[in-house]
């Protein structure tokens, strides 16, 4: 019984090679599609899941001030040793530091950039790194102590066995023992790293670390069996307070929260002081957009099977009548159905193997196919058996149910509840397309106005040079060497990256400040030129400059506008103003201008004069068109600076798109599944229009044969059409302007969505449609009458 129903799907599908070949076309599209947002999707919710010991948490900050709650995850260096020491709950705990920049790390005349951080002795004890040599007790324990990747050990030393217990040299300026060598952190980790040097090494080097006023490290917790999560949190709820010095802190609120560490990557946007979406937002809507997607070409198939039931329902009732039961007829078109589906699935499956690369690229990611992977293979086959069952489940019921007296009788004809059925399912199509294209376009428009936005400095033309080695004490001779080279503007310094400024003052202090006034700002250390180099306009005062010797001696600060407007002053050139050791009086008021991204609104700025600092980094303003000349002269001046040191730079501008991978990402990606869920709609059409034209044979050779032309006869079976796209249009609207408008939200500073991205959004799924059925009417409206009319 089922090799004969095989059969009969099989010859079906032959016979009707053009129905076929939609339906399976629309099938695999919409799978494929699937397919690989499931993919990501999968590969999403798996960062930073690979650790198999006792869960860890993230502790994170929150900080009231001015009336609002703001929360992160950096904390003060400090606190992973006072929590361990204080919080009998926990078990072990470790500062991380991961700066984000290469440390040149030689063994010998070897020297190799490598990506590293630094962490305390239970670092690995938390975490499931697994060591091929070494131990988690043992690694990190000393101040000089250094854990390194196998393919830190494999560069440097040929293999881990031969790397432990070796010295290794960081920066060409301290010596570290190899004391424990881990597996190479995985591809599903949020963090990579090569190496991980002893806390007490970031420590020496940026004192400031030692601070419970400062934030940067991370800090991570492991509780010990049996301790309750909810009962810790609230216990190290106001841990911090007792620690602020009361010049550091006074009138603060500072408290701590406790996050999943295999949470935080996709939970990393904090509102109203707690972990609230970020990546999960997308990773829910990209699920969305695939269910909807399967469900647009599942859709195809109902629209496409009912259309072509008419020439089947003779078959349906010649079957009935020799006794075949209704059961037996279900099964048989949900086999077929199927046979479909399976087809569908083996084309889609080619289709992901042969997409996945060029996916990769456009997402970032790393996906492979897990065809090893037997849960892979049993969600295809549940997708199939479910896609197959959905697809063909209305069909099966709605053919199994035909009167065979009437539909041998000729009397067939299908009430209004059939067709408005099918008419249901294309307005849903299309509402959910018009939905994906308002998206594309609204996303496409606030990519480009942060991308064009005026952010209050120039960073065409802008490179970055971290200090490396001794640069810092050197600048001065640096910039002087650099001055008047080929290809060179300018030259300054910054003790942040542009577009990457995250130090906060907390006890900052001003004449005529109230007592209850609670400010937090950021602080950044510039050198002479930066303003004009930049081209940030002092609206107040002036800049630092060199006609005033005093300005070095950090007592002399730039504000901008934001934290005027805080202080107050009606005239603040000479008002003192004091944070951390730091006091002296305001000399200039700058511009408000974008430090970060726009999601975050502009923080109040203090500027204090920074070429003593030490760190940071060297500013070069390039000349237009003269980029290789300028990179060039820098490379040979910082050779001769730091000949041990690679050089190293970074254009401000990717720096800045850096800053919206992820709405980039999400950008190309919904580019591609509108266009996707688009042509899977215009399946539907098809489907919608040959059952149409089937319905109305007669009436259309009627119609031509009292003299209707050609253009009446496609009017008519458009008119149907348009009508369904605009109800489409109108039930889209305000569905898209909710999803983007709550979109839109994550940025401080956005577009307004303007009524004709609604109006472009429909158009455009109109002329789609009538591009797509206007073939299929014009030879329905062609058709010989005679051919419909015979059978009177």
């Amino acid at each position: 019984m089922l090799s004969q129903s095989l059969k009969t799907a099989w010859r079906q599908l032959a016979r009707n090679k053009a129905f076929s070949l939609i339906n399976i076309l629309g099938l695999a599209l919409g799978m494929a599609c699937s397919l690989l947002i499931f993919l990501w999707v999968k590969d999403e919710s798996s960062v930073d899941t690979f650790n198999t010991k006792a869960t860890i948490y993230d502790v994170y900050e929150r900080v009231f001030s001015e009336g609002k709650v703001e929360a992160g995850p950096n904390t003060p260096g400090p606190l992973a040793e006072e929590l361990k020491r204080k919080i009998p709950e926990i078990k072990f705990a470790s500062g991380y530091v991961n700066r984000g920049e290469e440390t040149v790390l030689s063994v010998g005349d070897k020297r190799i950039a490598l990506n590293g951080c630094h962490a305390d002795s239970d670092f690995f004890k938390l975490f499931s790194y697994p060591l091929l040599a070494g131990s988690a007790a043992s690694a990190l324990l000393g101040p000089a102590d250094i854990a390194v990747s196998r393919k830190t050990a494999e560069l440097f030393f040929g293999s881990a066995a031969a790397a432990y217990g070796q010295t290794i040299r960081l920066n060409n300026s301290k010596d570290f023992k190899i004391t424990a060598v881990f597996e190479n952190v995985p591809a599903n980790a949020s963090q990579h790293f090569e190496f991980v040097a002893n806390w007490a090494d970031v420590l020496q080097n940026i004192s400031w670390l030692k601070e419970w006023i400062y934030r940067t490290p991370y800090t991570y917790i492991q509780l010990r069996p049996g301790a309750d999560a909810k009962r810790v949190e609230a216990k190290i709820k106001d841990f911090i307070t007792p620690y602020i010095r009361t010049g550091d802190g006074q009138g603060y609120r500072l408290e701590l929260g406790l996050q999943r560490f295999d949470e935080m990557y996709l939970n990393g946007v904090f509102r109203n002081g707690a972990p609230d979406g970020g990546r999960s937002d997308y990773v829910r809507l990209f699920s969305l957009v695939a269910i909807f997607i399967l469900l647009i070409a599942c859709i195809n198939f109902m629209n496409l099977a009912t259309a072509r039931g008419i020439k089947r329902a003779k078959e349906v009732g010649i079957r009935k009548t020799i006794g075949a039961r209704r059961v037996r007829l279900i099964g048989q078109f949900i086999g077929e159905a199927m046979l479909l589906t399976f087809i569908a699935v083996v084309i889609a499956l080619g289709l992901v193997a042969l997409l996945l690369p060029a996916f990769n690229q456009l997402s970032g990611k790393q996906i492979v196919l897990p065809i090893a992977s037997p849960f892979f293979w049993l969600a295809i086959v549940g997708l199939m058996v479910v896609t197959g069952f959905v697809a063909g489940s209305y069909p099966a019921l709605f053919l199994s149910s035909l009167n065979p007296v009437k539909v041998l009788k000729g009397a067939l004809r299908f009430g209004p509840g059939a067709l408005l059925m099918r008419k249901g399912l294309v307005v849903f199509q299309f509402v959910l397309s018009i939905v994906m294209i308002t998206g594309t376009i609204v996303i496409a428009q606030q990519m480009r106005y942060v991308q064009t936005k005026n952010l209050g400095f120039d960073r065409e033309n802008l490179v970055y040079i971290p200090f490396q080695g001794d640069l810092g004490n050197k600048f001065q001779l640096f910039r002087q060497q650099l001055v008047g080279m080929p290809g060179i503007k300018g030259v300054t310094m910054n003790t942040n990256a542009p577009s990457r400024i995250s130090t906060h003052v907390y006890n900052m202090d001003w004449e005529g400040k109230r007592p209850d006034e609670r400010v937090v700002a950021i602080h950044n250390g510039v050198g002479y030129d930066y303003l004009d180099m930049m081209n940030i306009k002092v609206i107040r005062g002036r800049g630092f400059s060199r006609d005033f010797p005093a300005d070095t001696a950090k007592t002399h600060f730039l504000i901008n506008e934001t934290l005027l407007k805080i202080t107050d002053w009606k005239n603040p050139i000479g008002k003192r103003m004091s944070f951390f050791d730091f006091q002296g009086t305001v000399i200039g008021v700058v511009k408000d201008f974008h430090l970060k991204s726009l999601r975050d609104p502009i923080e109040p700025l203090v500027l204090y004069f920074g070429e003593k600092e030490g760190w940071g980094g060297v500013l070069v303003k390039t000349k237009s068109g003269e980029t290789r000349q300028a990179l060039a002269s820098m490379e040979s001046v910082f050779k001769q600076a730091e000949p041990q040191f690679p050089f190293r730079y970074f254009f401000s501008d990717e720096q800045y798109q850096q800053l919206y991978n992820g709405e980039a990402t999400v950008s190309k990606l919904s580019n591609g599944f509108s266009v996707l869920a688009i042509f899977i709609s215009c399946l539907g059409l098809l489907g919608l229009t040959l059952f149409t034209a089937e319905q109305r044979r007669k009436e259309i050779g009627v119609r031509k044969v009292i003299g209707a032309s050609v253009g009446n006869i496609v009017t008519m079976l458009s008119k149907d059409i348009v009508q369904l796209v605009l109800l489409s249009a109108v039930i889209a609207t305000p569905v898209a302007w909710l999803a983007m408008h709550q979109w839109l939200q994550n940025f401080a500073y956005r577009i307004t969505i303007a009524w004709w991205i609604f109006f472009v959004a429909g158009v455009l799924a109109l002329l789609i449609a009538l591009a797509t059925i206007g073939y299929q009417a014009l030879k329905a409206a062609l058709a010989n009458p005679v051919r419909a009319l015979r059978s009177e």
